[in-house]
């Protein structure tokens, strides 16, 4: 993630089809017995029911392993507070996925390093899972977040969001939908959006260099950073405040159902925008097949050429592990062998790119970063994501770094945010304090287990 305009790059250059040798499956003759492993949970629960639908399809095309994948946790649970217990029980899952936990796990899982999967993957797509010269774990997809919009809506209210380069530039299309009768924007409750994505777009305007980014957290880690005193922090909490203002969730929940309130907000045609990435895409496909849903930036000052104002934030969501620990070697050998039929055979491909469908129907709607990858993502908003990153329009997901947990925090922190439990001033002095004496995983220091 040091280099997110070389990784993004490389990344959609697999989508758009790098025909390159694709690795078979690992079986090839059949078994005398099947080996069950298992998985701890389904990547994302937004995808749940098409996640299943590629397990379904896995489990009966070889004679060898079957997937039992165990239940998804409240998203509210932390990974490592699902993982944890497990391990001091000894029957942790198989194939793991998170994303900031990667340190903390680095010790528990195999290492790629060599593998024919890992070797499908740009190199700088595994730089944020690897430890010390160990790839601990291999990415799903590349994600983008930012503003949503329903094309439909915004082409209603006259509001083309290529025009839109600043903080005024959006409250003037607020404006514009209110006034053809629309809601302006949905800004989502959740704590992971508000923890991770939200959050990330103060760290990532907070330097225009990966260096300089860098340079921010350790001030924090250090606590010597005041947020408060940041003009870069106080032009975040004017963005978070103009969003608040103009959001038709007048009543936030705090609950899981949040997320898909949010997005049947944005798909009924009453709402304009909606702060998400295009994970959401599958559940607005669902509702609306024929829709088109695009994704833009979010401004975060009044400057039009300000840094980071024309970009979306795109990385890898999060990093599939195979447990080392408490599994046999025919159970990990059926981890990285349902991990390759779903990258690289053309029925796992259609699992992984092609777009959700109706009930559960379709796939994950994710962009390809395999090499190799036959099947080409076509929707609307994978289209838009394209032309940001072939603009070299990207901004580096910072988040990557957050320290295990953080992000809970901080989403709590913006939901008291968001309905007035705390002040600005307190908003930011909770973030210091979070971060306080953290260690510095992006300076490589350790984390203790």
């Amino acid at each position: 993630m040091k280099n997110t305009k070389k990784l993004v790059a490389l990344a959609i250059s697999s989508m758009v089809g790098i025909s390159l040798l694709v690795t078979a499956p690992a079986h090839s003759a059949a078994c005398s017995s099947r080996t069950k492993f298992t998985m701890e949970g389904t990547i994302k629960r937004e995808i749940e029911q098409q996640f299943m639908s590629a397990v379904k399809d896995y489990n009966p095309s070889q004679s060898c392993y079957t997937l039992e994948v165990y239940p998804n946790h409240p998203s509210s649970d932390t990974f490592l507070s699902i993982v944890t217990p497990k391990y001091a029980a000894h029957n942790a899952a198989t194939i793991m996925y998170a994303l900031q936990e990667i340190p903390q796990m680095a010790d528990k899982v195999i290492g790629w390093n060599g593998s024919p999967l890992a070797g499908l993957v740009p190199s700088n797509l595994l730089a944020a899972a690897t430890i010390k010269g160990k790839i601990v774990g291999i990415p799903s997809t590349v994600e983008a977040f930012g503003l949503l919009y329903n094309k439909a809506v915004l082409d209603k209210a006259g509001v083309d969001p290529t025009k839109i380069a600043t903080r005024s530039d959006l409250e003037a299309a607020f404006k514009a939908l209110q006034a053809k009768g629309f809601n302006a924007i949905h800004f989502s409750d959740v704590w992971w959006s508000l923890g991770a994505h939200f959050m990330n777009e103060y760290f990532t305007h907070a330097g225009a260099t990966s260096s300089a980014r860098l340079k921010v957290l350790d001030s924090l880690a250090n606590g010597s950073k005041n947020l408060s005193n940041d003009p870069t922090w106080n032009d975040y909490v004017a963005t978070f405040d103009l969003l608040k203002k103009y959001s038709d969730n007048t009543n936030p929940t705090f609950q899981d159902t949040e997320f898909l309130n949010s997005v049947a907000d944005l798909a009924s045609g009453k709402t304009g925008f909606l702060f998400q990435g295009n994970w959401a895409e599958p559940n607005l496909l669902q509702a609306d097949p024929k829709g088109s849903y695009g994704i833009m930036n979010l401004p975060m000052n009044n400057d039009p050429k300000g840094y980071g104002n024309d970009s979306i934030a795109v990385g890898v969501p999060g990093y599939f592990m195979i447990d080392r620990i408490d599994s046999t070697a025919a159970q990990r050998q059926g981890a990285k062998d349902f991990l390759t039929w779903l990258y690289t055979s053309p029925a796992g491909q259609h699992h992984v790119a092609d777009a959700a469908g109706q009930n559960g129907a379709g796939g994950m709607g994710f962009i390809p970063v395999y090499n190799g990858f036959k099947v080409q993502a076509a929707t609307y908003m994978a289209g838009a994501i394209a032309k940001y990153v072939g603009a070299n329009k990207t901004l580096e997901w910072v988040n990557t770094y957050f320290p295990a947990g953080g992000q809970n925090i901080y989403g709590d922190l913006g939901q008291k945010y968001m309905v007035g439990k705390i002040t600005a001033a307190d908003y930011a002095k909770g973030i210091q304090d979070a971060w306080k004496g953290k260690p510095k995983t992006w300076r490589g220091e350790a984390v203790s287990n």
